[in-house]
């Protein structure tokens, strides 16, 4: 746990960049993102928002499943994470023990939604703190087998057979895709194995 706490305090400072750099490009106009909700009114806010969330979604589940299957890639940022591939090796900690161009890679998705989607500012912002918590949430360990929600059970089947369970916050792009793996179904096949 303690490596996992140095390679995430050494990361974290680079972290930073990405929300530094789209802060300016928002700032600047380049984005589609917006201050005040009376901007668009709250019917266009209800439904743009969930159409940001999707884009996030599917970014970030292409990008981290892109993160395995490029080799390089993998090798040479992504592993760097992926040390901590057994249950008893993983903590909230190892949530955010990356490298940290993996990191911004990962989080990348949430920039683009800003050119792609009406997006409010204070929600981009709070989804990258969310995102933060998120992280180290599913590295807990602890289950809490709430559909369609990427919980910590699925999440642990991911860093231990590489191919599974890719999305973030939901297992909706892994169903769709076919690399979705249960925990139940998981734990079925064990206690099988087991008699």
């Amino acid at each position: 746990m303690l490596l996992q706490i140095y390679v995430a305090m050494k990361a974290m400072p680079w972290y930073t960049l990405l929300p530094t750099v789209s802060e300016y490009m928002i700032e600047n106009g380049w984005t589609k993102c917006f201050s005040s909700i009376s901007e668009i009114g709250w019917f266009a806010y209800i439904i743009y928002f969930p159409i940001y969330l999707v884009i996030v979604e599917f970014g970030i589940y292409w990008m981290h499943r892109e993160l395995h299957d490029i080799k390089p890639l993998y090798k040479y940022l992504h592993a760097t994470h992926h040390i901590y591939n057994k249950q008893n090796t993983l903590s909230p900690f190892a949530g955010l023990a990356f490298h940290p161009v993996d990191g911004i890679l990962q989080a990348v998705p949430h920039v683009i939604a800003l050119f792609l989607v009406p997006t409010h500012f204070r929600s981009h912002v709070a989804l990258l703190f969310i995102e933060a918590i998120w992280t180290a949430n599913i590295h807990d360990c602890i289950h809490a087998n709430l559909w369609p929600v990427m919980g910590a059970g699925y999440h642990t089947i991911h860093h231990t057979t590489y191919k599974h369970n890719y999305g973030h916050y939901t297992i909706w792009m892994d169903w769709m895709l076919g690399t979705l793996r249960d925990p139940e179904d998981d734990s079925c096949q064990r206690a099988q194995k087991v008699q």
